[in-house]
This record gives structure tokens, C-alpha cells and sequence, in this order.
């Protein structure tokens, strides 16, 4: 065998075996995110948050800004959440969401316009990524590749790629940055076949501290209400 083909060989040996190290590595680390995620579960009762979001339209190459406040409670074995989106592309436009009760409504108050829609039987396990939801129940849902660690906001946060293990047609797959310690996402992406996404990232959060008053709409009177 000539040299060259002995250091070729050499080369890619070192090369796998380097490979399987980090690899191995990577899969020691994820029992740890999750077993943290499971402690710190169990002692979560609410969250509250500032965001800003971007959702990207890939076909016609557009961003669409949005920020706002989100909230999360854990009523029984349930979750409800509130969220309040305060901008919309730079313009006023006030919006509520509020997920409760296996129903989604959205409300417009500049058009008195709310919206009631039954959630699907899958939605409440896409609302407890990272806030509040434990790594067991993580790891039955979801198929996840844990992609080391990254600091955001001097928060050193565990990343995670998730591909549900029940086929979705509305994303293909989300990434996490959790902080684990604390069960709660700093930041998120949600990606879909059509090359469309949507970023969010989390800041000012707040634990265990959101009144149950919180978690319901101020409709005003005279508000037209659809059930889909």
C-alpha cells in the first residue's frame, strides 16, 4: 500500500472515530437538558414574557413584525395561554390570542371582531415548548437533536431540533433554545416545507407569578363573535 493511501486511510479513520466522540458527546448532554427540564417542570405554574417575532414568506420574500406579550398557566393537567400582539409591521394593530379550554380565539379590536376556534387534539403540546413543558413529554412527542449550547442574553440555553413524531402539515420542524434550568424558551423557529419560517425571541420572562385574571379577553361591547 503506498503512503499516501496509508495517511488517506489514516486521515478518515481519525476523522469517524473524532465524529463518533462528539457524537456520543451530543447524546450524553441531552439526558441532562431533559432530566433539568423535568425539575424544573415540576415546579412551574405560570410564565410571562416580552417578544418579537418575524415570519418570513418565502415566495414573495417578505417579513412580517410583529412584538408583543405572552403569557402561559398550568391549570391542572392543562395549559392556557394569552398573548397580546402590540405592533404589526410598524402600524397599531392591536390583536389578542387566547388559547383556553381546547379553543383558540382571536380578537380584533380595531374591528370588533373575535374569532372562536376549536383547537386540534395536537396544539396544547406545541404550546408547552419551553414553558413549562417537561423533557419526558418532550421526548415522547417529539424526535429531538440536540445541537450544543448557545449564550443569549448571558443565558447559556440548550439547543434543540425538533421533528414531531406525528407528521404535521402546518411546519416540518421547530428549534428551541431553551434555558433548562428554568424550562423556558428564549428563543424559537418554526420552519415549513414551503421554505417560510417564523422566528421568535423571548426576553423579560417572569415566572410563577400571572394572576388567573390574565388569562381572558376584554371584549368590548358590541363585538361581532364567529365560531369555526
Amino acid at each position: 500500500m503506498r503512503v499516501k493511501t496509508r495517511m488517506k486511510m489514516a486521515v478518515a479513520t481519525a476523522m469517524a472515530v473524532l465524529g463518533s466522540a462528539a457524537a456520543f458527546g451530543q447524546n450524553a448532554e441531552l439526558p441532562k437538558v431533559l432530566s433539568e427540564m423535568d425539575a424544573a417542570s415540576a415546579k412551574f405554574q405560570s410564565a410571562q414574557a416580552d417578544f418579537t417575532a418575524d415570519s418570513y414568506t418565502a415566495v414573495v420574500q417578505s417579513h412580517d413584525a410583529q412584538t408583543g406579550t405572552i403569557a402561559f398557566r398550568r391549570v391542572g393537567g392543562a395549559t392556557e395561554m394569552i398573548m397580546h400582539v402590540k405592533t404589526d409591521e410598524g402600524q397599531p394593530s392591536l390583536k389578542d390570542v387566547l388559547y383556553k379550554n381546547g379553543e383558540l380565539a382571536y380578537y380584533q379590536p380595531a374591528v370588533k371582531q373575535e374569532t372562536i376556534l376549536k383547537a386540534g387534539s395536537n396544539y396544547e403540546r406545541y404550546l408547552t415548548l419551553g414553558f413549562g413543558g417537561s423533557g419526558k413529554e418532550l421526548a415522547a412527542n417529539w424526535s429531538i437533536q440536540y445541537q450544543g449550547t448557545e449564550t443569549i442574553d448571558g443565558v447559556e440555553t440548550a439547543k434543540l431540533d425538533l421533528t414531531p413524531k406525528t407528521p404535521s402539515d402546518q411546519f416540518t420542524h421547530i428549534t428551541v433554545w431553551i434555558d433548562p434550568k428554568r424550562d423556558v424558551s428564549l428563543k424559537q423557529q418554526v420552519f415549513q416545507d414551503s421554505g417560510d419560517y417564523r422566528a421568535a425571541k423571548y426576553s423579560n420572562i417572569r415566572l410563577n407569578d400571572v394572576p388567573a385574571s390574565a388569562f381572558t379577553l376584554e371584549i368590548a361591547p358590541g363585538t361581532q363573535v364567529a365560531r369555526k
